[in-house]
């Protein structure tokens, strides 16, 4: 039997009707036109609209290098050793050998143990080592520069003290994209004249008394810029993800996630009681067999058509740096007719030529994105996030999202921040300064990834993306690339397992628009020898070379 019939068959069994907006009132749902499923309409013209939007829109296709077999037999081997080791010391520390510094359950052996055994052993024998890598405590602005407190150990990481220095240093690991997060310029001196008329703090949720003129005037603000109808603010950017997608999708729903999706979607996804099945990351041709699959068998249990069928990617991934195909997730939301959910975290004020994230990169209609979501502690300089889209799920949203009905409202510092900042990006200000910072970034992100791939480094993600993630593979070599920068004056963000995959340790540079190009350089200059110190050069395409800046390059050209 073929799709087409199949397709037909399961439309026969039911018929269904889908809502966006769960939890809407009776009286909003009989005023509400609800959308038949009709998934066999059009199939055969759909097709086309597929092949001409892809036509339409250039779509980078990301290839990554592949690794060498070679680092994957020494990267498990690594953990291996570091495993068995850490088993050894578990014994001694059981049979008081070895003093246990870690954290204890101190209740009684007829207790369930409070800490889960594989991450405290993970912690004690693994983390301790590199903890000086991570958690360090800054006491300035998070700009192109910062200050680090200095602090030392001599217990081999278990605990710090700190000296009283201070350590001024390169920033490469905070998400300042657009260089927003200062404490001299138009945006801080706007969030501080607010104190004095609001103070710091609400005290109330949205849906109480915590509802600032300045909340409404950013969300107008906001739907304006994005070229939707409604948005709505929230206090935190993890919290948007969390609440609101458990306020859109219930139970007999399906959420279609990929597979690199941020935690905050993950964890709002399972929040919401709907069967969640992953996709390969920005794998169109994977999302299409899951989506075919589940509209031909329906529920597992019930074998009727799912309620609402969402789709769930973000715009640039935060530990990839790629960009979803989004063309193409809208013609198959639309082929098939299911829900898209963007999570622009990353790419709103980052990514396209006025900054409106990858809708606008790739000259997509925002109104196909049935929900975008986006932060404002990135590109902004602030705090919280947002939900944008039609009025009608931005009503729901404000009587069903938990984050706006029950958590404290966004405080009024950081909401003037906010709106001052997107004022300057979309001109209002009466100056270029925005447009000048959007250019400057994507100036800034060419020329770095540009270099660092020249120099035989395996760098992943969209050239357009100002996450670089740069592939160091073993634990060692993450944990002394990150201190031998500290050393040179930069200060880098190393992640590796859990956070990555066992073979995906790596570096990960965030890329801002307050970098002048003597500062890239250094980064660039430190970055190589530290690479050749280490041996970080894997790169079987480009052949690892020494940095040059442009002006070197150019001299010899000459």
């Amino acid at each position: 039997m073929t799709f087409d019939k199949l397709l037909v068959n399961n439309e026969n069994q039911s018929t269904e009707f889908i809502k966006l907006s769960s939890g809407l009132s009776n009286s909003e749902k009989q005023s509400n036109s609800l959308h038949k499923r009709n998934h066999s309409r059009n199939l055969s013209t759909s097709s086309l609209k597929l092949k001409n939007t892809v036509k339409k829109r250039c779509i980078q296709q990301e290839k990554y290098e592949e690794t060498s077999k070679l680092q994957v037999f020494f990267t498990h081997l690594c953990y291996t050793i570091l495993e068995i080791f850490g088993h050894i010391r578990e014994f001694m520390r059981k049979w008081g050998l070895e003093k246990r510094k870690g954290a204890v359950d101190n209740n009684t052996e007829d207790f369930a143990p409070l800490f889960n055994s594989y991450e405290s052993f993970h912690t004690r024998n693994v983390y301790v080592r590199n903890r000086d890598c991570f958690n360090r405590p800054v006491c300035s602005v998070p700009g192109a520069e910062i200050e680090l407190v200095e602090r030392k150990s001599d217990d081999y990481n278990w605990t710090f003290y700190y000296t009283g220095e201070k350590i001024k240093v390169l920033n490469m690991g905070s998400y300042n994209y657009l260089g927003f997060a200062e404490n001299n310029g138009p945006s801080s001196k706007s969030a501080m004249k607010s104190i004095e008329d609001f103070g710091v703090s609400s005290c109330s949720s949205r849906q109480e008394l915590g509802t600032l003129k300045c909340h409404l005037e950013l969300e107008e603000l906001l739907a304006k810029f994005l070229g939707v109808e409604a948005a709505l603010v929230t206090g935190m950017g993890f919290a948007t993800n969390a609440l609101s997608i458990p306020a859109i999708i219930e139970k007999d729903c399906l959420i279609l996630s990929d597979e690199l999706n941020h935690v905050s979607l993950i964890l709002g996804s399972r929040l919401s009681g709907a069967t969640i099945r992953v996709f390969k990351h920005n794998n169109v041709q994977d999302l299409e067999s899951k989506l075919k699959k589940a509209i031909i068998e329906g529920h597992p249990v019930t074998r009727r058509p799912w309620r609402k069928i969402l789709i769930v990617v973000e715009g640039v991934y935060s530990m990839e740096g790629t960009i979803t195909p989004l063309p193409e997730i809208i013609a198959l939301k639309k082929k098939y007719k299911a829900y898209l959910y963007l999570d622009e975290a990353h790419s709103i004020g980052a990514v396209g030529p006025t900054g409106r994230g990858v809708v606008e990169h790739y000259g997509c209609d925002p109104k196909d994105v049935d929900v975008l979501m986006g932060t404002f502690s990135k590109s902004f300089g602030a705090a919280g996030g947002y939900v944008a889209g039609s009025q009608k799920l931005i009503d729901s949203l404000k009587n069903t999202s938990h984050s706006h009905c029950y958590a404290s409202s966004m405080s009024a510092p950081v909401c003037m921040q906010t709106k001052k900042t997107l004022e300057i990006i979309m001109g209002l200000d009466g100056t270029k300064e925005g447009q000048r910072r959007i250019e400057q970034l994507a100036e800034n992100t060419r020329y770095f990834r540009d270099k660092l791939k020249k120099m035989g480094f395996i760098v992943y993600g969209n050239s357009t993306s100002p996450v670089v993630p740069t592939l160091c593979f073993l634990p060692s070599k993450v944990v002394a690339f990150n201190r031998l920068m500290l050393e040179k004056g930069i200060a880098v963000v190393t992640v590796g397992y859990p956070a990555t995959s066992l073979v995906g340790s790596r570096v990960r540079f965030c890329i801002s628009a307050a970098y002048t190009r003597e500062m890239i350089d250094k980064v660039l200059q430190a970055v190589c020898e530290c690479g050749d110190q280490i041996g970080l050069k894997f790169s079987r395409k480009n052949p690892a070379i020494k940095f040059k800046t442009q002006k070197e390059t150019e001299n010899k050209r000459f």
